[in-house]
C-alpha cells in the first residue's frame, strides 16, 4: 500500500510539474507551422498562447514585434508587410520565460483558403488522371495544409495539422479543386502559393456561422428553434440503445446480403452524430473555421450548396450571412469570395419545370451582389449519376479565371454570361445576356438547347433558341403563343448548350418570380 501511494504521489508530482511548464511555454496554433506561405503585401496577425502576463516578442525579416499574454494567455502581433519572396525565411517566437519557437522555410506568396463540403474535399485522388497529376505535382513553393473535421460548439484554439510543400507523395489527399486552382495561380504569377483545405463534406452553410451571429440576425429562428429542441431532447442513454439495436439489425442485414451475393447495406450512424456532426448550427466554425480566422490570406474559394439545395430561398439570406461574418472575424476587410455554381446532376427530366436544385444556383448568382465575388459556372460538366463529378480540374481553373482577372490583373476571361434582360415580340421572346466576351455560342449543334418558355398559364414548354446576334438568343415554342417569362437551364440536370465563344457556360435564369418549390422551407 506504502509503495503504491508513493508511486502515485511521485507521479501525480511529475505531472504538476510538467504540467506547468507546458503552460509556462509559448505556443502557436497549427495555422503557424514550419513551411507555411504568409500572405505579401499586407500586415499579417500572428497569434499564440503564453503564461499570462508572460511577454513575446516575433521576428522575421529583419522586423520584431512585442506582445504581453492577457489574463487568459493569449498574445498577438501583427506583422508589417512584407514583398514576395520565395527564399527560405525564419520566424522566430520568443517568451520571456525561456521558451522559443522556431519555424523554418517560411514563403511569402498568395493564400487562399479552399473550403466548403465534399465536392471541394474530393481528393486528387478522387479526380481524373490522379497518376498523371501526381507523376507532375512536383512544386516546392506551392504549400497545402489541411484541417482535419472537428464538430463542436466550443472555440478550439488549434487543430493537428501542418504545412507541406507539394509533392508527388502528398498531393494525392490534397483538394482537388483547391490544387487546380493553386496550380495555376503558380503557374501564371511565380510566387509561392499557400492553400488552406478546410472543406468538410456534407456540410451544410448554418455549420460554417458563429451561431450568435445566426441568433443575433432574427432570419433563422425556425433553424436554430429545430436544433434547439435536438439538443433539449437528446439523451444519451437512449441514443446508445437505438444504435445498439440498429447496430444488430444492420448485421444480421449484411449477413444476409453476402449469403445473397449482394452489396451490404451501409452502417447506421449513431444518433448523437448529429451534435457533433457537420449540420448543427456553428459546429465547423468553432472546430474547423475559427483556429484560422486572421491568418492573412488573398481570398477563399467555395464550393457549397448540395446540403442546403431543400431550402434554396433561405440560402439567399444564409450564404451571404456567411461571407459577410467571415470577412467581419477575419478583420482584413472584403477578401475576395469566389465559389462554384451547382453543378448538373440527377435524371434529366422530359418536361420542364421546377427544380430545387435551379433555386439553389438562382441563389448563388444572386449573391454576386457581394463585393468581391465571382461565381464559376459548371453546368456543363457534372454526371447524373454522380453528385461528385470526377473533373475537378476545370472546376479549378474555371476559379482561377476570377482571382486572376480580378485580384492579379491578368486579362483572360472570366465570368460567364448572365441574364441581361427579355422582350416579348409577338410570339417570340429575345433574350439578352451581360458577359458574352466575343460572343454567344452553342456546343455540338447550332440549335439553342435548354430554353423553356410560359404564358400567363404558368405552364413551361421547351422552347427552340436561335443566336441572332452577339448578346442575343430568340426563343419560340408553337406551344406558347403569348410567352410571359423564360428559363434556361432551369432543372436538376438540365440539357443545354449556350457558351460564351471563350468556353464559358451560360449561367442558368429564369425571369420570373413566381414561387418556387423551397419558398417555404426554413
Amino acid at each position: 500500500m506504502k509503495r503504491s501511494w508513493f508511486s502515485f504521489a511521485a507521479a501525480l508530482a511529475v505531472a504538476l510539474v510538467c504540467g506547468g511548464s507546458l503552460r509556462a511555454e509559448v505556443q502557436l496554433p497549427a495555422i503557424f507551422t514550419s513551411h507555411m506561405v504568409l500572405q505579401r503585401d499586407q500586415a499579417n496577425p500572428v497569434w499564440g498562447k503564453a503564461a499570462p502576463g508572460e511577454d513575446v516578442t516575433v521576428s522575421i525579416a529583419g522586423q520584431e514585434h512585442k506582445a504581453k499574454a492577457g489574463e487568459d494567455g493569449r498574445w498577438t502581433v501583427k506583422l508589417d508587410a512584407l514583398k514576395v519572396n520565395a527564399e527560405p525565411q525564419e520566424l522566430t517566437v520568443k517568451g520571456s520565460g525561456g521558451s522559443q519557437i522556431v519555424l523554418d522555410d517560411v514563403l511569402v506568396g498568395e493564400v487562399w483558403i479552399c473550403s466548403g463540403q465534399s465536392n471541394m474535399q474530393w481528393s486528387v485522388d478522387q479526380g481524373t488522371n490522379p497518376d498523371l497529376e501526381k507523376l507532375t505535382a512536383k512544386y516546392p513553393q506551392i504549400r497545402l495544409i489541411s484541417v482535419p473535421q472537428v464538430g463542436t460548439q466550443e472555440p478550439q484554439f488549434t487543430f493537428n495539422g501542418k504545412w507541406e510543400a507539394c509533392t508527388p507523395e502528398n498531393v494525392g489527399q490534397f483538394s482537388a479543386v483547391g490544387y487546380a486552382f493553386g496550380r495555376q495561380l503558380h503557374n501564371t504569377l511565380n510566387v509561392p502559393i499557400g492553400l488552406i483545405d478546410d472543406a468538410w463534406g456534407g456540410s451544410a452553410c448554418e455549420a460554417w456561422i458563429n451561431r450568435d451571429t445566426l441568433a443575433k440576425d432574427g432570419r433563422f429562428s425556425e433553424l436554430l428553434a429545430r436544433w434547439e429542441a435536438i439538443e433539449k431532447n437528446y439523451d444519451p442513454a437512449k441514443a446508445d440503445a437505438a444504435h445498439k439495436v440498429a447496430m444488430e439489425k444492420w448485421q444480421a442485414a449484411v449477413a444476409q446480403a453476402k449469403k445473397d451475393g449482394k452489396q451490404p447495406p451501409r452502417g447506421p450512424s449513431h444518433p448523437g452524430g448529429q451534435l457533433t456532426g457537420n449540420a448543427r448550427p456553428g459546429n465547423i466554425y468553432n472546430g474547423v473555421l475559427l483556429p484560422t480566422i486572421g491568418y492573412g490570406i488573398r481570398g477563399v474559394v467555395w464550393y457549397q450548396g448540395e446540403s442546403n439545395a431543400g431550402r434554396a430561398y433561405q440560402y439567399r439570406d444564409l450564404f451571404p450571412l456567411m461571407v459577410k461574418s467571415w470577412r467581419d472575424e477575419w478583420k482584413q476587410g472584403d477578401f475576395s469570395f469566389y465559389w462554384v455554381q451547382l453543378a448538373d446532376f440527377m435524371a434529366e427530366q422530359p418536361q420542364p419545370g421546377d427544380s430545387a436544385w435551379a433555386e439553389l444556383r438562382e441563389a448563388q448568382t444572386m449573391s454576386l451582389s457581394l463585393p468581391k465575388s465571382g461565381q464559376a459556372v459548371i453546368i456543363d460538366i457534372g454526371e447524373g449519376k454522380d453528385i461528385h463529378p470526377k473533373n475537378k480540374l476545370e472546376v479549378g481553373l474555371r476559379l482561377a479565371r476570377w482571382a486572376l482577372a480580378k485580384d492579379y490583373g491578368i486579362k483572360v476571361p472570366f465570368q460567364s454570361p448572365t441574364y441581361k434582360g427579355m422582350e416579348v415580340k409577338g410570339s417570340k421572346v429575345n433574350v439578352t445576356f451581360d458577359h458574352v466576351g466575343a460572343g454567344l455560342n452553342t456546343f455540338d449543334v447550332a440549335e439553342v438547347r435548354g430554353f423553356a418558355v410560359a404564358g400567363e398559364d404558368k405552364k413551361w414548354h421547351w422552347a427552340t433558341g436561335k443566336i441572332i446576334s452577339s448578346d442575343t438568343v430568340e426563343v419560340f415554342s408553337p406551344e406558347v403563343r403569348q410567352p410571359v417569362a423564360v428559363r434556361y437551364a432551369w432543372a436538376d440536370n438540365p440539357v443545354c448548350n449556350l457558351y460564351s465563344k471563350e468556353g464559358l457556360p451560360a449561367t442558368p435564369l429564369r425571369s420570373d418570380d413566381w414561387p418556387g418549390v423551397t419558398i417555404n422551407a426554413k
